[in-house]
């Protein structure tokens, strides 16, 4: 038996668009070359940036890449 493939809630979405939406406005237009230059894994970007595996933790952690709070995070992109 085959299981579909789980659509991911829109919330989710929102949020791995928006840290792609930070890693493009700070420049890096490549998701591995931004995970190499801060120390993660590529596959582990990869799978924040589609909405995969992403613990209260790591979006603290990614803010902290940023230098951002989690207020300016959540201010754009979630009013969709």
């Amino acid at each position: 038996m085959i299981s579909a493939k789980k659509e991911k809630p829109r919330e989710v979405l929102l949020l791995a668009n928006r840290i792609k939406q930070l890693r493009k406005q700070a420049g890096y237009t490549s998701y591995e070359i931004f995970a190499y230059d801060h120390h993660i894994t590529r596959s582990q970007w990869g799978r924040y940036e589609r909405g995969e595996d992403i613990r209260f933790t790591s979006l603290v952690r990614i803010c902290n890449m940023f230098r951002i709070t989690l207020e300016e995070f959540f201010s754009e992109g979630f009013d969709k």
